[in-house]
């Protein structure tokens, strides 16, 4: 009579024909692939973004961009067409034309500024001539020529501060102290984020290269929204620079 074996401890007879099925080794947890119904179980997770923030699709991280403020889908465009939903509003031809206004009668004040007080120098200059002396002719002509030199260092630091009012504000701020007044801002049409010192310098010269021909180039290219098809009312400027007017 057989007590059993190790393999067989209660001695039951055993079926020679019928394979005798090997013992899995019982796994211990925190060790191998996790256990059904355990966290983790089947496919790897992709890791959580925190508790607050947007989430990605299926609970992952966000795409590429971060957290905080919105950010156009894959940084590759601005949602959607203009007028569609998500799509910025797009300025209106009168509010860009009062921030132009306002614009021009800040630099018109700058200018008026400069250019009395060249005239006002020159001219007291001028005062101090003496009528009876030998040289009263050459001192009224050298006190012309310095007012003529006034008026031109006037129109050149008009020139400049124009550049980078308007250059750097757009470029850095994406608007000027005229678009801020009236709640338009000037960016990128396919990213919708700010212009950038490069497109903000093409959008500023090319006006600029047409006010040359007596103006008529400079207003030309202002008006040309109101001709443009895509929606985005873009001018020239804009589309050379690759930007566009919207509402705040």
């Amino acid at each position: 009579m057989s007590f059993g074996s190790p393999n067989n401890p209660y001695g039951q007879p055993q079926n020679p024909q019928q394979p005798q099925q090997p013992q899995q080794p019982q796994q211990q947890p925190g060790y191998g692939y996790p256990q059904q119904g355990q966290p983790g179980y089947g496919y790897p997770q992709a890791p959580q973004a925190p508790q607050g923030y947007p989430q990605a699709p299926h609970g992952g991280v966000p795409p590429q961009g971060g957290y905080g403020y919105p950010q156009y889908p894959g940084g590759a465009g601005m949602p959607g067409a203009p007028g569609g939903p998500g799509y910025p509003q797009v300025a209106s031809m009168g509010r860009r034309f009062g921030a132009r206004l306002l614009d021009a009668l800040i630099i018109g004040v700058l200018y008026g500024i400069l250019t009395f007080a060249g005239i006002a120098g020159s001219v007291g200059a001028a005062q101090d001539c003496d009528p009876n002396a030998v040289d009263y002719n050459s001192c009224i002509n050298d006190a012309s020529s310095d007012i003529v030199a006034s008026l031109g260092a006037v129109f050149g630091v008009l020139a400049i501060a124009s550049l980078l009012y308007e250059w750097l504000m757009v470029g850095l701020m994406g608007a000027t102290l005229g678009k801020l007044a009236v709640g338009i801002r000037v960016l990128k049409a396919d990213t919708g984020q700010k212009p950038g010192l490069g497109s903000s310098f093409i959008r500023w010269i090319i006006p600029l290269v047409g006010s040359f021909a007596c103006g008529i180039g400079q207003l030309v290219v202002y008006l040309s929204p109101f001709w443009d098809k895509s929606g985005r009312q873009q001018g020239w400027h804009d589309k050379a620079a690759g930007t566009m007017v919207v509402q705040n």
